[in-house]
């Protein structure tokens, strides 16, 4: 299910951002399941995460519902930081 949930995890943030080209989505297993790293401009970071983290809370919401049983977790990270 990974494919199509960065697709639409991509596609969110694309439009929330004025960087829409700095937005990248990798997957990563880990034992607590699949988790979403989501990399943007530092510009874009604040719009991302939104006031008291109104955005991403609404985005992981909306991943969750998508996700299904297994759920997502998802991480917002700027393209500056070391990987």
């Amino acid at each position: 299910m990974g494919a199509p949930l960065r697709e639409v995890i991509e596609h969110l943030v694309a439009g929330i951002v004025d960087h829409p080209d700095d937005v990248s989505v990798r997957t990563k297993q880990t034992r607590r399941g699949e988790l979403f790293e989501v990399r943007v401009n530092p510009d874009d970071l604040g719009k991302v995460i939104g006031r008291a983290g109104r955005t991403a809370t609404a985005i992981r919401t909306v991943v969750s519902a998508l996700a299904g049983r297994g759920g997502a977790r998802i991480d917002f990270v700027d393209v500056d930081r070391q990987r």
